[in-house]
């Protein structure tokens, strides 16, 4: 294990700073096309090695800090741009408040980046061999999967997710998306050490390369799980309403009028899948509505599931709660059940800020909401047979919220409404999220979404079918259910983090050694 070292290179020009600030900028606004719809993963390799050749000749460990913040700055800013289009243009937010949580949303995320840069020359020896192949990526896994998190989290843009449709894909039922993540790094740090170092440290830097990817595709093909049954006849909802229209009072009508319309169409499918708050209003305005689906899914043996919000009362009296749901009606069932979104997006489905901030939006007329997340540990939904583990929205970003249900269920569903973001990447991005989420348990996800993607996705992480973006559609197949724990179901990121944290722990030993050996010798 390499020695953590002090940079001691003289400082470039202000010029050449600049100048790799700037190519750092340049390499993360480029590693967003390593992800849909673009889909050129082999970024995923190369942009954090070009990120890895500029802390290399840092000069300071604040400098590494801000080769960290640009890097990390061209990948949000080119990445989730289309933050602007879901709170300014539907959310009508003031400009200045959509580029506002957009800014700071991106810093944020770049602050991470600029700690790690940090951490990296100052501590990791990015110029070692072992910090290159190890310490970097150790570190870097570790930061995706705090920002992951803390303080609600945001997980988009993870390396790992880059790599649905590469032989890594074959991993993710190993470690997910954190293993994804720290081979793509050590490969980047073998692409840099094999062209910086002489043989046969140049040798080891390309068979550390390859080998994750021979693994991969060695299990590429592995089931891990078990088929459950027989196959399960489906269908996929696709209203295709525009965001805004959705929510006008002239236009609810004709919004359940076509889902009606496309509920017909669908009966005789075992699983009927509705997309997110399908319908105009709470649930609750529409009990003759929500009974006359499910009179007619029942004659036709169909189970319904159905996004939805809803309003419930208090048992104190107090004011009501607002929940983001999935209505499960099954048949023969006398009622309903309901999961309950856990968890909300900041800014879009609560404010998370004092009282008096909410007070001062109500009085400057500017949108804000609040729903109220559902409870932890709700379990699997039992409808049509299966035992189906639900997400909604963003959720399905957050795997290890979602694992314990996972692990008992037999398929998964996702349902969105990613119109929020209009023609932009979002939609392609979030769909491969939902992909991974069938790659990692090895089972089929179905997922409706408003206007697009719809999908059904085998246990393979493989779109099979897609429903028409923005057009209405009834998207209908089979399924096979499968049961059984993959190793990331059972474990989840702790091994992977547990690695990591190990790594990192003995350079900070060895770092707390060398202090305290210096101490006595100076005293």
């Amino acid at each position: 294990m390499a020695d953590p070292v002090t940079v001691t290179d003289p400082p470039h020009t202000p010029r050449a700073t600049w100048l790799r600030r700037l190519a750092g900028l340049l390499a993360g606004a480029c590693l967003t096309a390593a992800f849909a719809p673009h889909d050129q993963w082999y970024l995923a390799l190369l942009a954090p090695a070009v990120l890895l050749l500029l802390w290399r000749g840092a000069a300071t460990a604040r400098e590494g800090a801000l080769l960290g913040f640009w890097f990390a700055l061209g990948v949000y800013a080119a990445g989730t741009w289309w933050l602007y289009i879901s709170i300014r243009v539907f959310g009508q937010a003031p400009v200045w408040v959509a580029l506002a949580v957009m800014a700071g949303l991106v810093l944020i995320m770049s602050a991470y980046q600029a700690a790690l840069g940090y951490v990296v020359v100052r501590w990791l020896a990015p110029r070692s061999t072992v910090g290159a192949l190890l310490l970097v990526p150790a570190a870097w896994v570790l930061v995706e999967w705090w920002r992951g998190w803390f303080l609600s989290g945001f997980p988009w843009l993870a390396l790992g997710y880059s790599q649905t449709d590469t032989w890594l894909a074959g991993l993710a039922p190993l470690g997910g998306v954190p293993l994804l993540s720290f081979v793509l790094l050590v490969g980047a740090g073998a692409l840099v050490v094999s062209w910086r170092e002489r043989m046969p440290v140049r040798a080891l830097a390309l068979v550390l390369m390859v080998l994750p990817w021979t693994t991969g595709l060695a299990l590429r093909d592995k089931a891990w799980t078990t088929p459950e049954g027989g196959p399960l006849s489906v269908a996929i909802l696709q209203g295709a309403i525009p965001q805004d229209m959705k929510w006008l009072v002239a236009n609810q009508q004709n919004i359940l009028d076509e889902y009606a319309r496309l509920h017909a169409q669908a009966l005789g499918a075992e699983l009927i899948l509705w997309p997110e708050s399908a319908l105009p209003d709470l649930a609750n305005v529409y009990p003759q509505y929500i009974s006359g689906v499910w009179t007619a899914a029942n004659r036709r043996g169909s189970a319904v599931l159905m996004g939805v919000m809803r309003a419930e009362q208090q048992e104190d009296g107090g004011d009501e709660l607002y929940f983001n749901s999935l209505l499960a009606l099954d048949v023969g069932k006398a009622e309903p059940a309901f999961y309950d979104k856990r968890h909300l997006v900041p800014f879009g489905e609560y404010f998370p800020v004092p009282q008096w901030v909410r007070n001062w939006l109500r009085l400057m007329n500017l949108p804000y909401s609040d729903f109220t997340p559902g409870r932890a540990g709700q379990g699997p939904l039992t409808l049509a047979g299966q035992k189906v583990s639900a997400s909604i929205c963003y959720e399905d970003a957050y795997p290890g919220q979602l694992r314990a249900a996972t692990a008992a269920s037999t398929l998964l569903a996702t349902v969105t409404n990613d119109a929020w973001f209009g023609r932009s990447g979002a939609r392609y991005q979030h769909l491969q999220i939902s992909r991974m989420r069938a790659l990692e348990a090895r089972r089929p996800l179905l997922r409706a979404a408003n206007d697009g993607v719809s999908a059904l996705i085998d246990p393979w992480g493989r779109a099979t079918l897609t429903a028409p973006e923005f057009r209405s559609a009834v998207l209908r197949g089979p399924v096979q259910p499968r049961a059984g724990l993959t190793p990331y179901l059972a474990l989840g990121d702790w091994p992977m983090i547990g690695v990591a944290s190990a790594l990192l722990a003995v350079v900070a030993l060895r770092h707390l050694k060398k202090r305290a050996g210096a101490s006595i010798k100076d005293p």
